[in-house]
């Protein structure tokens, strides 16, 4: 049995911005680029972890440097990218397998349930276009990455 966790790749930027068709659709300043994967087995309660972790992480400096303020203490920003692509699963053979992603109405759903409960707690959060073709600029901010799931498997 695969992996059933609702994943994200948090970025910390300090800006970012999407294009659909060469139009910007989403762009932030300071704050967090968000890759967000959905799963087929993924429910509200994996949304609702994955907001509250992503906008109580401590990784923007305080006053002495120390990785030690959330993204919302610093008032930061949040641009939040679907990217089904993350339930690739490369064990077998060169092409990946996508048969533990969500698709569909289905993804698109929890997708905006995740930026609709991001948006109750953050003055910005900006997205992309569910399912379309994107390019994303990110300039990195330390860098720092992480990964989340909402089954805490790593």
């Amino acid at each position: 049995m695969g992996c059933r966790i609702m994943r994200a790749v948090v970025q910390r930027v300090k800006c970012s911005k999407v294009k659909v068709d060469g139009n910007i659709v989403g762009e932030i300043k300071k704050g967090f680029n968000v890759l967000l994967g959905i799963s087929k087995n993924d429910t509200i309660e994996d949304a609702k972890y994955l907001k509250d972790k992503i906008i109580n992480l401590r990784v923007f400096e305080d006053e002495d440097g120390k990785l030690n303020k959330s993204l919302k203490e610093v008032g930061g920003e949040l641009l939040i990218v679907s990217q089904f692509t993350l339930y690739g699963d490369c064990r077998k053979g060169r092409r990946p397998n996508f048969m533990e992603a969500l698709g569909g109405e289905e993804a698109k759903k929890l997708y905006l349930d995740f930026v609709n409960l991001c948006r109750q707690e953050l003055d910005k959060v900006e997205t992309g276009v569910f399912g379309a073709e994107m390019e994303v600029d990110i300039k990195n901010d330390g860098p720092v990455t992480l990964m989340i799931d909402s089954k805490k498997t790593f």
